[in-house]
């Protein structure tokens, strides 16, 4: 069964798995020696949600274009061994996913992440399968903040706006799914509640076993 119009849209890092500190220390590791180290509140302000192409340009910029590709395809590979020690789902998101499948209601997932990393976890956390779509925003024309990685999801579904719901950890997620119509949940892996709510998230949940946000979805998925 297909519920015409309506979509979950999923963010990958820091929202269907906490991957921040794997990315911190990834960051750290390779940008460190090239005099830029992050600790948790300047990865959150600066690296946190924005696109490799916006990162490449701010940190970067006295690289030659191929050698800032090559500096980004090295962090990038460095998360990845992190991340295959194992990443473990939020808590709550497999029954979510359960729920959603057996009301067919279609899910993607938005992403920043380069398809690589987002290929990756989906296929670790075993639910590659379930997504119909993974949008990422360094393949289009703009990615997150600009609305365009969420409204492509939603073409890519067949879903409304103003039907569906996004989950987002990072600001320039949340603008992002916003600025595309979308109610979104904020995800409280690094951002505070304020915050989140600030940047336009209509409600702000630590995991997916937060009981408001399944009857946020219960009563999306039934109506």
């Amino acid at each position: 069964m297909r519920t015409s119009g309506k979509a979950l849209l999923f963010d990958i890092d820091g929202t269907l798995v906490d991957t921040d500190a794997l990315h911190l220390k990834a960051f750290n590791l390779v940008f460190g020696p090239r005099g830029h180290v992050f600790d948790h509140a300047r990865f959150t302000r600066e690296l946190q949600g924005f696109t490799m192409a916006s990162i490449r340009e701010r940190f970067l910029s006295g690289e030659p274009p191929d050698r800032q590709i090559a500096i980004m395809e090295d962090k990038e590979a460095t998360f990845r061994k992190l991340a295959s020690a194992g990443i473990a789902p939020s808590p709550g998101l497999m029954s979510l996913l359960d729920v959603a499948d057996r009301a067919g209601f279609p899910m993607a997932a938005v992403t920043n992440a380069p398809r690589l990393n987002a290929e990756m976890m989906l296929s670790a956390l075993g639910i590659a399968h379930r997504l119909k779509a993974v949008v990422i925003g360094d393949e289009l024309a703009h990615g997150k903040p600009h609305p365009l990685p969420y409204q492509e999801a939603l073409r890519a579904l067949d879903a409304a706006a103003d039907a569906s719901i996004a989950f987002e950890d990072s600001s320039a997620g949340v603008r992002s799914a916003t600025a595309a119509g979308i109610a979104t949940v904020g995800m409280l892996t690094s951002l505070g509640h304020a915050e989140m709510i600030a940047t336009g998230a209509v409600m702000t949940a630590k995991n997916f076993e937060d009981p408001d946000l399944i009857a946020m979805v219960t009563a999306k998925i039934g109506t």
